[in-house]
């Protein structure tokens, strides 16, 4: 009787957070597995202040972690020019109905570092695959729900298709973004090239240079092309710009777009993953895509990539003048997803 009454009073306080939060009653009811009396942060400051850092594959990681150590994992990845800022709400939003909620640093962003001086500053998305599941294997976390957008959302479908095992749903900005280098080699309508003009920027020396000296300037750009009505202000912009700073930043970045191109080589040992990747294999684990209504960044339509996805699936495009950083500029939807995917299963 007694864990009866503390289960009963524990989903009636979890009901109570849901409402304070504005979410809807499925979302309540995942805050039963919330240790009683969890203290969950409500302001970025109060948890994008808390690195924690840990060593995992090739990298020492920073990343910050939410709600109960026992609760459902969920892994939110930012994208580029971005960081762990772009889940300010969403992280405890997702904590505060009981999931535990890692945030990390990619390669080349904040506080993540190379274990080995020596090490090639690879850019490309197979390594960055690899460092999601070697993260989660130093969390000692065995199944999660990864989500993401821009590198995020391509790195959480890599994941996803490579190790299913490990993956219980995916929530995927922009949709299926596995991509290889013989696609690469395809010309684009103009107005598609154009709106790629920093891959082709980064192809150069004097791009590479460019955005060196000028990163924050840069990435601001990208930001306001990006999400042409996110009306985002300089501490926002701030607060994301610092973790920019990574001494690996540039090397990570230029090193991607060139890669994509075939200017640049990876390395051997993510040759077979890469083999695997460039056949586009398609996505069984339970899926939710989102796009939003006014996304300025390249992406493919949803009708495009729904084949790659097997499982169970659903498409949802935000609305209200939403733009590429999604789970900034719509928390709550982005919250929304990655409470319903597990549910799609």
């Amino acid at each position: 009787m007694d864990h009866e009454r503390r289960h009963l009073i524990a989903h009636a306080a979890a009901l109570a957070l849901g409402a304070k939060l504005g979410l809807g009653m499925s979302e309540s009811r995942a805050a039963d597995s919330a240790a009683p009396g969890q203290n969950v942060p409500t302001t970025a400051a109060s948890w994008t202040g808390q690195i924690r850092q840990i060593d995992a594959g090739l990298l020492n990681v920073g990343y910050a972690e939410l709600g109960p150590a026992d609760g459902p994992a969920v892994i939110l990845l930012h994208g580029w020019p971005y960081d762990i800022h772009s889940f300010t709400e969403v992280a405890p939003l997702l904590a505060a109905v009981g999931r535990r909620v890692i945030v990390p640093y990619l390669r080349g962003y904040g506080s993540t570092k190379f274990l080995s001086n020596g090490a090639m500053r690879n850019g490309q998305p197979a390594a960055l695959g690899v460092d999601v599941l070697a993260l989660m294997d130093a969390l000692k976390i065995s199944k999660a729900t990864l989500a993401g957008f821009d590198w995020g959302a391509r790195t959480a479908d890599i994941v996803a298709a490579r190790w299913p095992e490990r993956v219980d749903g995916l929530v995927s900005v922009s949709g299926y973004l596995i991509g290889n280098q013989q696609a690469g080699k395809k010309p684009l309508p103009p107005p598609a090239e154009l709106e790629w003009w920093y891959q082709f920027y980064f192809a150069t020396e004097r791009g590479r240079a460019g955005y060196e000296k000028y990163r924050r300037e840069f990435s601001k750009l990208i930001w306001r092309t990006a999400s042409p009505k996110w009306q985002f202000d300089d501490a926002t912009f701030d607060r994301t710009a610092t973790s920019l700073d990574n001494p690996d930043h540039v090397a990570i970045v230029v090193h991607n777009y060139r890669w994509r191109l075939e200017l640049a080589e990876g390395e051997t040992r993510y040759d077979e993953l890469e083999k695997r990747l460039a056949l586009s294999p398609v996505i069984a684990v339970p899926t939710i895509t989102l796009e939003g209504d006014a996304n300025g960044a390249p992406h493919p339509d949803p009708s495009a990539y729904a084949r790659m996805f097997s499982g169970r699936y659903a498409h949802r495009t935000i609305t209200g003048g939403i733009g590429h950083n999604l789970p900034q500029e719509s928390p709550k939807a982005f919250t929304q997803a990655a409470l319903d995917v597990v549910s799609l299963a």
